[in-house]
């Protein structure tokens, strides 16, 4: 906290660093409890009516009223990063969408829409990297309109977390009613330790999604709208793990998309009845072993914020949290569409 020359508490920020990392401490307290000071850290979203709003980390927004603050001053944009390699929101961001490409797509200024009929949030949802080149209200009327003729919710895709985040646009989201729906998170870890886990010498790999595979896949019923957008990327491997028997599912799969110096994990899964064997160690190693043949260096992957298992797996690799982000779904008021499959 900042602390005069005399040794007093101070408030140094004020309405103009909306959109600056703050620190905040607040005393908190009723007149049936024991006053206490709470401390909060996160992007300034809104200074309104006396009341502050700070957007943490992990996308919560807190309300605080301007009168309880005791201290506050702007710290730096982004802590000094302790594990993975270093990257940038906005190149992970590029990166991550290159490996999952929709099948439609449209510019709005530097905005993105995106659709590939319905399968995924991710291919279904604007990606905002910058202006949309119209007030915020226009734009966002712009991308209803866009999705709604094609018969799908509007999704904006937004981060928070690290530098160059969307924390301000989150909150006028929210503010303008739109709901949040799915929080993820990106991490990040070195390539080469992955592949050293295990002995993968009997994970098959493919470029495309063969049957055998598709069956282990979560999803079922897979259209070749999704299988356009799971084939997609740079260079895509496709790994399985064969199962007991002849007619047997696969006892696990993975899938990793190698973009220069990045390879990304997604859909690894396990046959329920073999988990905590080693297979999903098995499967990443034998892609990470291709991806570092490819000349990759780093490793990315998506991790759902309630997915205990995976959480622990890939922290035991190496991996760290980026960032955390979000699918923002329009007002239900003005959608009268479903919803969509979660990642």
């Amino acid at each position: 906290m900042e602390i005069s020359a005399a040794g007093r508490l101070e408030v140094r920020i004020t309405a103009a660093d909306v959109g600056k990392r703050v620190s905040v401490r607040r005393l908190t307290g009723t007149e049936d409890t024991a006053e206490k000071f709470t401390d909060t850290v996160g992007v300034l979203t809104s200074w309104d009516s006396g009341v502050l709003t700070i957007t943490r980390k992990g996308g919560e927004s807190v309300r605080i009223s301007e009168s309880s603050l005791v201290a506050g001053k702007v710290v730096p944009a982004a802590p000094a990063r302790r594990r993975g390699p270093s990257a940038g929101y906005r190149e992970l961001a590029r990166v991550a969408a290159r490996g999952w490409q929709p099948v439609e797509s449209e510019r709005l200024g530097e905005w993105e829409l995106r659709a590939a009929a319905g399968f995924t949030r991710r291919a279904n949802s604007v990606l905002p990297l910058g202006d949309p080149g119209l007030p915020l209200d226009e734009a966002l009327t712009a991308v209803r309109r866009w999705y709604g003729d094609r018969g799908l919710p509007a999704y904006v895709q937004t981060a928070t977390g690290a530098e160059g985040t969307q924390e301000v646009l989150c909150a006028e989201l929210e503010r303008r009613g739109w709901t949040r729906e799915v929080t993820a998170e990106l991490w990040v870890g070195a390539l080469a330790p992955v592949a050293d886990r295990a002995d993968a010498s009997g994970v098959l790999l493919s470029r495309a999604a063969d049957e055998a595979w598709l069956a282990r896949y979560q999803r079922k019923g897979v259209s070749e709208v999704a299988l356009k957008v799971l084939g997609s990327g740079p260079s895509v491997w496709f790994a399985t793990v064969p199962g007991e028997g002849a007619d047997m599912a696969p006892a696990a799969i993975g899938r990793c998309v190698v973009d220069g110096r990045w390879a990304g994990f997604g859909a690894v899964e396990v046959d329920p009845a073999l988990r905590r064997r080693g297979l999903g160690s098995l499967v990443m190693a034998a892609l990470a072993s291709r991806a570092l043949d490819e000349g990759a260096s780093a490793a990315w992957l998506q991790v759902e914020a309630d997915n205990a298992g995976a959480r622990a797996l890939y922290s035991g690799m190496g991996f760290g949290a980026h960032h955390a982000y979000h699918h923002y779904r329009e007002p239900v008021a003005d959608s009268a569409v479903g919803r969509l499959g979660t990642s």
